[in-house]
């Protein structure tokens, strides 16, 4: 069996916690699989905000796109709101391109009749109900619950983090009727299994939710010819405009483009 390669990229404009999410899922990997972890080279520090998601898309397509020329198997996009996920399909031809919602919707659906997400603010909910109802689930949304802490605070205190996640992962439970629990962003990762202990029902982490999705979608392409279909939604802007309007000049992404005819 060959091996995988799969990029996780974290949409932000720092890189305080690749290392430690590299660390996180290669203790997840299939034994062949390599993982790198990578942040962007600018931008915000989150993207709680549409404005802050909207400015990191140029750098984020266009990392998945060379990340495909370098030869990766697959890329995950590591945020909840599953930035630019659709577009970046788009641009790929072979590559596999998974995020956090998707992958973790799915996984949801089959583990359980209904799910609860458990997010950080109440900001963030009208966004990723837009992305259930896209996504056909919304019929098994049991409720959205947050904890008032936003990206940045999960880890800064992790006791205060973990109460928060016990008690409306309990309610969302108890009081919701959800079967299962999704951690509706992708820095709530590590407390998955105590949080599982405590509640009795599966709880979803939502870094490693897509990165076995990844190697999954990989290993079905290699295996059967399932790949991203060409025809239709995802089929991919032609070379030949990009090179014609001189857009890997204007966006500063020279030779992206060029492999292609």
């Amino acid at each position: 069996m060959s091996g995988k390669r799969i990029l996780f990229i974290n949409p932000v404009g720092h890189a305080a916690w690749d290392d430690e999410v590299k660390n996180y899922l290669n203790g997840a990997r299939e034994e062949q699989t390599v993982v790198d972890v990578i942040s962007l080279k600018q931008g915000p520090k989150h993207l709680e905000y549409h404005y802050y998601e909207a400015l990191v898309g140029v750098d984020l397509l266009h990392t998945i796109k060379q990340a495909e020329n370098d030869g990766y198997d697959a890329a995950v996009i590591g945020c909840f709101y599953d930035p630019f996920l659709h577009e970046a399909r788009e641009i790929c031809d072979r590559m596999v391109v998974t995020a956090p919602a998707e992958s973790s919707l799915q996984l949801a659906s089959v583990l359980g009749d209904t799910f609860s997400i458990i997010v950080g603010r109440r900001k963030w909910i009208a966004a990723m109900r837009g992305n259930v109802l896209k996504y056909g689930y919304g019929k098994k949304l049991a409720s959205f619950r947050s904890l008032e802490l936003g990206v940045l605070d999960f880890h800064a205190d992790e006791a205060h983090t973990e109460s928060r996640l016990k008690k409306e992962a309990q309610k969302a439970v108890t009081e919701d009727g959800a079967e299962s629990v999704i951690l509706g962003c992708t820095m709530q990762f590590g407390f998955y299994r105590e949080l599982q202990e405590f509640l009795g029902v599966p709880v979803i982490d939502v870094v490693l939710a897509p990165f076995k999705h990844a190697e999954f979608l990989v290993e079905v392409r290699n295996k059967f010819g399932w790949q991203t279909s060409k025809v239709g939604a995802y089929e991919t802007p032609p070379a030949a405009e990009i090179q014609e309007w001189r857009l890997q000049e204007t966006y500063h992404a020279p030779g992206l483009w060029d492999k292609k005819k």
